[in-house]
This record gives C-alpha cells, sequence and structure tokens, in this order.
C-alpha cells in the first residue's frame, strides 16, 4: 500500500478530469488514493509544497492570473454549484447534427471547438440540445470518459464554440457586462487566456453567475 505523507495529504488535483491516472474523474482519484489505492503520484499535475515530481507540467494550487503564454486573465470561469464543470454552449459544423444523430441530454458528444482554434477535443456530457437551431449546451469532462466507458460516443468532429455559463472567480477584475475581456475557463487543458463579450452577470450568495459569448482565442 502507497505511503502518504501530511504533504500528500494536503495536494488537491486540478479538476480537469483528464483520465491520465487511470481514473475517471478526479474525485474518483481523490477517493482512491485517500483510501490508498492509488498513489498520489499518478496524477500528471501531482505537486505538494516544496516537492514537484513533475516538473514539466505546471500546476499552481490557485489560479495564478498568467496563462502559460503570459497572458493575463481578469477571472477564471468554473463550475456553478452542484455542477462538474462550467457550462458549455456550442454549435456544430453541420447544424443539423442534433436531429440527425439524435442528440439528447445525458448523451456524451465529443468535437473539437475549431471555430475558436483550439486543437484539443473535447467532451462534453449533453444538458441540452436543441433539435432546431442545433445548439447543443453541455458539462466538459474528462477524455477518459470516451475511451471505452461510453459505448454511444456521438462524434460531432468539429463545432463553433458559441459561449460558457457557470460561475466567474474574479483574479483581478469581476466580469463586466457587455465588455470583452481575458478569461480562464476553469478545465482548460492548455492553462490558455480565452476572451469573450459577458451577456450577463448575476450576483448570488455562491458567488457571480455569469455568460460569455463570441469565444475568441488571442
Amino acid at each position: 500500500m502507497p505511503t502518504t505523507s501530511t504533504a500528500e495529504s494536503k495536494f488537491i488535483p486540478p479538476g480537469r478530469n483528464c483520465g491520465a491516472c487511470g481514473c475517471r474523474t478526479c474525485d474518483e482519484y481523490i477517493a482512491r488514493t485517500s483510501l490508498g489505492s492509488l498513489d498520489y503520484q499518478a496524477c500528471p499535475f501531482y505537486s505538494v509544497p516544496g516537492k514537484i515530481v513533475r516538473s514539466d507540467i505546471p500546476f499552481v494550487e490557485k489560479y495564478s492570473g498568467i496563462d502559460v503564454l503570459g497572458q493575463p486573465y481578469d477571472y477564471v470561469m468554473t463550475a456553478m454549484p452542484g455542477e462538474p464543470s462550467a457550462r458549455k454552449i456550442v454549435l456544430p459544423f453541420r447544424s443539423d447534427s442534433v436531429e440527425r444523430m439524435e442528440i439528447v441530454p445525458g448523451d456524451i458528444v465529443v468535437g473539437r471547438p475549431a471555430g475558436a482554434g483550439c486543437p484539443i477535443n473535447h467532451v462534453m456530457k449533453v444538458i441540452d440540445a436543441d433539435p432546431v437551431t442545433g445548439v447543443i449546451t453541455g458539462h466538459v469532462l474528462g477524455p477518459a470518459l470516451s475511451r471505452g466507458h461510453y459505448e454511444d460516443v456521438k462524434e460531432v468532429k468539429m463545432y463553433h464554440m458559441l459561449g460558457f455559463e457557470g460561475r466567474a472567480i474574479p483574479i483581478t477584475r469581476e466580469p463586466q457586462f457587455g465588455v470583452r475581456q481575458h478569461f480562464l475557463p476553469g478545465f482548460c487543458m492548455m492553462d490558455r487566456a480565452h476572451t469573450a463579450l459577458c451577456n450577463m452577470v448575476i450576483k448570488k450568495p455562491w458567488g457571480i453567475h455569469a455568460r460569455v459569448e463570441n469565444i475568441i482565442i488571442l
């Protein structure tokens, strides 16, 4: 059984659900390491104060406000209470995909946000799919969920990334209604700042509920 140090027990994975550790989610990783059935170093982002196992992959316990290319961002867009990630709003290049592929809530959809130039395929669990407009809203999950865990993954190939909705955590500035700002999607594996126009900001007891659209990576 792996030996757990006090420093290791304080390590929290970044919540990207990448599947590299062999678990479907970061929550499963936490559960298994807590029980001692998985070594903490299985996480490629593993780091504790004074000890970095994988120095080639940057990890910060708290968001630094600077992305991997040195671009500052104003806030992080992350999950609302009880949800696994910020809601992602996309439109497949074939707008009839929802109707043609019979995409419904609960389905797992895979595709690449080519409209914004992102090179990474994303895995989404659908929470809404409009057969008229073709717009799909879903939660971003780790890529492991498309690798044998679901038999009926629906591949839409490429899509336009329309927007995000979730909890905005200010780093240097809150989201401003009607203003284009730099922000970081909390699940972004590239650690790359995006820009978007904010068209909804609501202060709630748990934080700032925001929606942003017209996503561009600059």
